[in-house]
This record gives structure tokens, C-alpha cells and sequence, in this order.
């Protein structure tokens, strides 16, 4: 691993961050209307932990792409898990879509059990070529179990 470029390093995190903004698009707007009004459960956290922690996770997932995007030669097992990386980003974006968008708990569940699939199948190919860049998608991978029993929770009392 050669040290940090820092424009490929850069674009890496705000390609990340780019996604949250999208889902901020769906988000924001549903947070004191539709989203005030659903029953939660006991262990939904408070509206404005939400921000800061993707903002982590973004910024993790974009460390994890520079990782993956620097390293040299055509491994077959490097594109995979760069294509598998673009493919939970973009589940990741519509979610935001599915839950928030179209104010569907049901389609934003099944949405979010494809997108854990999709995260957990790119932890286990970013393993084979930079553990480093797979174990920075742990947080983002216990953060969106979280959020899909906080789904489930809000689909069941709704």
C-alpha cells in the first residue's frame, strides 16, 4: 500500500459523503412530519445522532474505496470488491428512498436486509485484499443492523 494520494484520497470521501447528501434529499423533509408521527420502539436513539453518525460511516466508507482504488495490478478480487463496494453504495442511497421517499416501512425493510447482504458481501472481498479496508465497513455494518432492527421495530408498530 503506497501512502495517501491526497486528490484520489479526497474524491474517495466525497464520493461517500455525496451519497448521504443524496439521501438527505428523501430524509430531511420526513423527519418532523411522517417520520415525528410513527411509533418507535424503546431503542430508536434521538433524530440528531443520526447526521453525525453517517457522516463517520461516510467518511469510513470512503477511506475503504481510496484503499481499494490504489492498489495496483488487475486482481480479479480488487474489482470485485469494488464493484460489489459501488453496488451496497448505491442500496445505501435507496433506502434513504424507499423508507423516507416513498414513506414505506415495508419497502425500506426489504431494501435494507439487501443492502446488509450487500455490505457483509463486500467486507468478506475487501478481506481477501486489504483488511484494513474491510475492517473500517465493521461500524457501518453493526450501524445498518442496527437501523434494519429499528425498521423492522417501526414496520411492526406501524
Amino acid at each position: 500500500m503506497k501512502p495517501v494520494t491526497g486528490v484520489k484520497f479526497i474524491f474517495a470521501i466525497l464520493i461517500c459523503q455525496a451519497a448521504g447528501l443524496l439521501g438527505t434529499i428523501f430524509t430531511v423533509p420526513a423527519i418532523p412530519t411522517w417520520y415525528a408521527a410513527l411509533q418507535k420502539p424503546a431503542f430508536a436513539l434521538p433524530n440528531w445522532l443520526f447526521a453525525p453518525a453517517w457522516f463517520i460511516l461516510y467518511t469510513l466508507m470512503g477511506i475503504t474505496l481510496y484503499r481499494l482504488w490504489i492498489i495496483k495490478g488487475n486482481d480479479p478480487r480488487v474489482k470485485h470488491a469494488l464493484k460489489l463496494f459501488f453496488i451496497q453504495f448505491m442500496l445505501n442511497s435507496l433506502w434513504s428512498f424507499l423508507f423516507f421517499g416513498l414513506r414505506n416501512p415495508l419497502a425500506g425493510f426489504a431494501g435494507i436486509l439487501v443492502l446488509e447482504s450487500a455490505i457483509v458481501l463486500t467486507f468478506v472481498f475487501s478481506w481477501k485484499v486489504d483488511r484494513v479496508a474491510a475492517l473500517l465497513l465493521v461500524p457501518y455494518i453493526l450501524w445498518v443492523a442496527f437501523a434494519s432492527a429499528l425498521n423492522f421495530s417501526i414496520l411492526i408498530l406501524n
